[in-house]
């Protein structure tokens, strides 16, 4: 157990780096852990609460610190994990794999871009061209049935966000989130022939 390593990353709401952080097991079960920007000005806390882990994460949208919850078994043992802005659906925080979360931040490093460059003119999505699109391509891998659950269910629920989007299952309650921010995110979508959400207790 002390060699498994997660990787944790989130952007800073300061001065707007990427701050990606490698804790292995034993570190992380050991005590709270801070993991600050080298800025000085942000720091994503992690605490281990029995079968429960505690995140206090920087935000990069509204500025906030946002207090997540997540089972220490998908903490330490899922792939990807995503923790969001609840005002905005924008990504403030990954944990998984290495090669995982720093695919997913140089998405949100796009995003964010984006973001910058729309200073004090957001609309409902981040951006509308890519959301339209990722939401036609769900679209058609639904009508040809590719949307199923780990748990069995073929039913679910569509929740859409500000740059995402998020697929639920109706029975177990096990969720998928689509980015749907950038170019590579319209990219990543229409590679795929199907979907399958992550169901919560498989």
């Amino acid at each position: 157990m002390a060699d498994e390593t997660r990787t944790i990353a989130y952007i800073c709401p300061s001065c707007r780096q990427s701050v990606i952080v490698e804790r292995s097991v034993f570190q992380l079960a050991a005590t709270p852990n801070e993991l600050p920007c080298p800025c000085g000005k942000s720091a994503l806390r992690v605490e281990m609460m029995g079968d429960r882990i505690r995140l206090d994460v920087p935000c990069i949208y509204c500025g906030k610190t946002h207090a997540v919850t997540c089972s220490s078994r998908d903490f330490l043992h899922r792939r990807g994990l995503a923790f969001s802005c609840g005002a905005s659906g924008l990504d403030c925080c990954y944990v998984g794999e290495e090669t995982t979360v720093y695919g997913a931040v140089r998405r949100l490093e796009e995003a964010v871009d984006k973001l910058d460059a729309q200073a004090g003119e957001r609309g409902s999505f981040l951006d509308e061209v890519v959301m339209n699109e990722v939401l036609g391509e769900l679209k058609d891998i639904a009508q040809r049935g590719g949307i199923s659950c780990s748990c069995g269910s073929k039913r679910w629920k569509l929740q859409v966000n500000y740059s995402s989007v998020d697929l639920i299952c109706a029975d177990c309650g096990g969720d998928l989130r689509i980015p749907a921010a950038t170019q590579s995110d319209i990219e990543d979508i229409c590679c795929k022939q199907s979907l399958r959400i992550h169901g919560k207790d498989c």
